[in-house]
């Protein structure tokens, strides 16, 4: 009885083995799968795939007056298949993040400079609020619809965690009103009427 018990178990550990990575660095020549990247032959990587220098500050001379500079597969390939990225948020005075989701992370913000208003919505419609300040961090759960507003006078500038290497992003605002869907489908499903949304439709550049 001991005797096939141990064969098992070395099989499976044999099994594990074998199938086990350290790490799968993204080879961006190919195309991207609901799975990540496939991986990188291991004689090509090199330390540079693990090694990120381009956190840089963002330009904010934009609609929103945000910027976000993100790290995640396309930019920074070690993190392909570990779960993690991160990205950099800067945000000019009046600088907002619209309500947006990222339907496969979750996501974590640390305040590095300024105040910056943040909250989420709950699935049961709960807001929660909050005013962050220099070394204040608050989580977002994954694809709850949330938000960033700089609440100062000067620039604010955070980095941002997410629990996916490609967290994927839509912004509300964008969604409805910057594409070409029709303007009635738009006023009967938000109630809004028709000269808001040809407004919104022409300051976000959608049609229709």
């Amino acid at each position: 009885m001991i005797l096939p018990i141990f064969f098992m178990f070395s099989f499976l550990l044999s099994s594990s083995s074998c199938n086990a990575l350290d790490f799968c660095v993204a080879d961006l020549k190919t195309p991207q799968g609901l799975a990540g990247y496939s991986c990188k032959k291991l004689e090509l990587v090199t330390v540079d795939d693990f090694v990120f220098s381009g956190l840089h500050a963002g330009n904010t001379s934009n609609l929103i007056k945000a910027a976000v500079t993100p790290a995640f597969t396309a930019q920074f390939p070690g993190v392909n298949g570990l779960g993690i990225s991160i990205a950099r948020l800067d945000l000019a005075v009046g600088g907002v993040v619209p309500m947006h989701t990222h339907p496969d992370s979750s996501e974590i913000i640390v305040v590095i400079q300024g105040i910056i208003d943040a909250g989420f919505v709950s699935s049961a419609n709960k807001v929660y609020f909050k005013t962050l300040k220099t070394g204040d961090i608050m989580v977002f759960p994954q694809g709850l619809l949330h938000f960033q507003i700089n609440a100062g006078t000067t620039p604010a500038l955070a980095y941002v965690s997410f629990s996916s290497p490609s967290p994927g992003v839509q912004i509300l605002d964008f969604a409805l009103f910057g594409n070409d869907l029709p303007s009635n489908i738009i006023e009967e499903t938000t109630f809004l009427d028709d000269a808001q949304v040809k407004k919104l439709k022409g300051v976000l550049g959608g049609t229709g």
